[in-house]
């Protein structure tokens, strides 16, 4: 069982989710954006024991402080087979588009569809969502979904940047959709929601 607690970075107000297993207290931060002191000292009171950094996607306001943060606390950097150019590529990564200096890096694991992995006791799978980007994707655990900018409440990413995909993100809000139960959706950017808001709200989900 993981605990959740999002914090707001960067002035796109992008989610950035710390997640801690509850019976290890090995813990996780998903799209560190830019630095947070105050996720920084919360993982310090904890113990110091991030295990991960995950990235849903590669876009400048989800990774810009993901190499600092795993250095930091000697964690491994996580994120979709198909994204890791994100990280090393300015053009793609969108920081050139805004004056921002992001160091290349790569990811220390990279993850196919469907892979699953564990955050102490608690199992991730991590799922590809293309459409906002070529090889951007989500993270599902307990009765949570991360969604980076695939699926946001009431909408979804957009899909005119570097590698998006108006077909891709249809058919990934089709994936979303089609999923089992219900689900805690923390979306990239913006308010919470859960997935069967999605399914009666969300215009394009219910236009699939």
């Amino acid at each position: 069982m993981i605990e959740v607690k999002v914090y707001n970075v960067t002035f796109l107000a992008t989610n950035c989710s710390y997640l801690v297993d509850k019976a290890t207290g090995k813990s996780a931060v998903v799209d560190p954006g830019e630095k947070s002191d105050e996720l920084i000292e919360q993982i310090e009171k904890d113990g110091g024991k991030l295990e991960y950094v995950l990235l849903t996607h590669g876009h400048y306001d989800h990774i810009g402080y993901a190499k600092q943060l795993a250095d930091m606390f000697n964690a491994k950097i996580v994120t979709g087979e198909k994204e890791n150019k994100f990280l090393s590529t300015p053009s793609l990564n969108l920081s050139v588009n805004h004056n921002i200096d992001l160091p290349a890096f790569s990811a220390d694991i990279l993850l196919k569809d469907n892979e699953t992995f564990m955050l102490g006791e608690t199992e991730i799978t991590y799922i590809q969502t293309p459409g906002h980007t070529s090889g951007g994707g989500c993270f599902i655990f307990d009765d949570t979904l991360i969604s980076g900018d695939t699926l946001f409440c009431e909408s979804y990413g957009r899909t005119d940047l570097p590698t998006g995909s108006n077909s891709d993100m249809y058919n990934s809000i089709l994936r979303l959709k089609n999923l089992s139960g219900d689900y805690r959706v923390i979306p990239g950017h913006g308010p919470l929601s859960t997935l069967d808001h999605e399914r009666k709200y969300n215009p394009l989900m219910r236009a699939l």
